[in-house]
């Protein structure tokens, strides 16, 4: 494996903050409300650059946020699959971003990029880069979810033929609510210990991972949120929402690092919407545009070859 040095890491790093910068001009563009911005340092070293909306004219909560982390001890989360660098000190380095936006015939985005380096012997390190993008639809149209999964297949195919399929599969096995026995959303692309490559491919692999998130979902943004909706629509959305809550709290692997390594709470936490419901025992009436979801979204499906 290709040992980065600190000053490749160091470049990412920097990259890594103007795509921050980058996507939130985009989504700002969207809802003309600015980000704010609170800066942070963690206590073993590092830090991050939290960017909150909340009440905007399309966005009822967002965020996109930086962090970049140091520590002495690898936390478990990121060494479940990597016995051998448990323990080890580390570095650490992502962005993330979660949308919840007020109209509920807007998905809910989610979108992060993280690359991690642990000590293992003689100074060498263990470096991986891993991320995704996926959609969660409260209304489903497929034609968004076809154009999300081709954006996606785009930006896996200039990586490496064969690459979407792959990580589209991971990405409907890792976000599935288990204990619901239904998925999340309608997926997109997750990955993993990415460094088979060489470390320069792995990170431009990693912004168009970002930069193709933006396109995608501003794309779905512009066309939706005209739409008028009901009370009704946005007691589904609210709902609905407490699934995400119930992942994000249960499975995410990238919650349970950020509080594992005593991250910024405020930041981890971020990804939580505004406002959620959870109703007893919900079903939804049989042939209403909120069972469609279930019927024809939720299901785990070839969005690609089967809609185009």
């Amino acid at each position: 494996m290709q040992q980065p040095t600190q000053e490749d890491i160091n470049d990412v790093i920097q990259a890594m903050k103007l795509l921050q910068d980058e996507l939130c001009q985009i989504l700002e563009k969207s809802d003309q409300k600015p980000f704010r911005q609170e800066s942070w340092q963690h206590a073993s070293g590092g830090g991050g650059r939290t960017r909150v909306i909340e009440n905007g004219t399309v966005f009822e909560k967002g965020g996109v946020n930086f962090s970049h982390v140091s520590g002495t001890s690898l936390p478990a989360a990121a060494s479940a699959k990597r016995p051998e660098i448990a323990g080890q000190p580390f570095e650490a380095a992502g962005i993330s971003t979660v949308i919840h936006p007020d109209n509920p015939f807007i998905p809910t985005a989610h979108m992060n990029v993280r690359l991690f380096s642990a000590e293992i012997e003689n100074g060498k390190k263990h470096w991986w880069f891993g991320g995704g993008f996926d959609l969660t639809p409260y209304y489903g149209f497929v034609e968004d979810a076809v154009n999300w999964h081709q954006e996606a297949k785009s930006v896996c195919d200039k990586f490496e033929l064969g690459r979407y399929k792959k990580y589209k599969e991971w990405c409907d096995e890792y976000f599935f609510i288990r204990h619901r026995n239904e998925a999340r959303g309608i997926g997109g692309i997750f990955f993993d210990d990415l460094n088979e490559k060489p470390f320069t491919d792995c990170f431009n692999f990693i912004q168009s991972v970002v930069r193709g998130f933006g396109h995608a979902y501003s794309s779905i943004i512009e066309t939706r949120k005209n739409i008028l909706f009901t009370k009704e629509h946005k007691d589904f959305q609210r709902f609905r929402r407490g699934r995400y809550v119930e992942f994000n709290l249960v499975y995410d692997r990238g919650t349970l690092f950020g509080l594992q390594s005593n991250g910024r709470t405020e930041s981890i936490l971020m990804s939580m919407p505004p406002e959620v419901n959870w109703l007893y025992n919900y079903h939804p009436k049989p042939g209403s545009e909120e069972a469609k979801l279930y019927e024809q979204f939720l299901p785990i499906q070839n969005w690609i070859d089967t809609h185009v």
